[in-house]
């Protein structure tokens, strides 16, 4: 580390001016660290990184620092979050910045507390739709179109959703034939509850779970006080 040494020397640094700064600076890394610290290790002994130094570029490395004791200490990074050094006038700067890829799974308890993202873009209907390419895991750049974010609630996972699988809906009508009662739609649609689907004869609605049940993707008309005969139209509409 006699290259860091040698660099604050020839700045013409105060001593007690690096002491100031490292404070500062190991103040802000433990606010940040605090927004992720149940994904950092926390048991057993750390290995130490690559040293950083001055005038390279490293992703993941530790800075060796000393405090006002003259005790040599090392700041490195973990879990997405990027250390790079300036490449230029040779110096000792050390820019810490949310990012990366994360190592561990990580939380953020906000245990009651409020968490928000503030200067959200809204959505514009009329030059962004909503995505039917998006893939897995996929990156930025990668598709077209917007997804919903849900939450797993079972392994608390941030997961997208396509917006056509947050509400189905469909209708299809059929040409029946004498006394016909089951009608399939086609595709095999799973259908909800008979409360989500609506059933039409001629225009008529149908009384649901009384002139109608539903199971799996099939609609069974129950003739009560009424006959099916050939050429009538059944229209089936469903929300799910």
């Amino acid at each position: 580390m006699n290259t860091f040494l040698n660099t604050l020397n020839s700045n013409n640094m105060q001593t007690k001016k690096p002491f100031k700064n490292l404070k500062i600076f190991a103040s802000g890394f433990l606010m940040l660290t605090g927004l992720v610290a149940t994904a950092q290790q926390t048991t057993g002994d750390v290995v130490k990184k690559a040293d950083v130094d001055p005038g390279t570029t490293i992703t993941d490395g530790a800075v060796r620092v000393i405090d006002n004791k003259g005790t040599i200490k090392y700041l490195q990074t973990q879990n997405g979050i990027t250390m790079l050094s300036n490449t230029t006038a040779n110096v000792t700067t050390t820019t810490w910045q949310l990012g990366g890829v994360l190592t561990d799974s990580t939380f953020i308890d906000i245990d009651g507390k409020l968490f928000g993202l503030n200067g959200l873009e809204l959505i514009d209907a009329a030059t962004e739709s909503a995505s039917t390419d998006a893939t897995t895991e996929s990156d930025a750049g990668t598709g077209t179109g917007y997804t919903i974010l849900v939450r797993d609630e079972a392994t608390g996972a941030t997961k997208k959703l396509l917006a056509t699988e947050l509400i189905q809906s469909g209708q299809e009508a059929f040409t029946a034939t004498l006394a016909q009662t089951t009608f399939a739609l086609t595709g095999a649609p799973v259908l909800p509850s008979f409360s989500q689907v609506w059933v039409y004869r001629n225009g008529a609605k149908l009384i649901a779970n009384v002139d109608y049940t539903v199971a799996a993707s099939t609609v069974t008309l129950v003739e009560n006080d009424y006959a099916v005969y050939a050429g009538d139209i059944v229209e089936i509409q469903y929300v799910k």
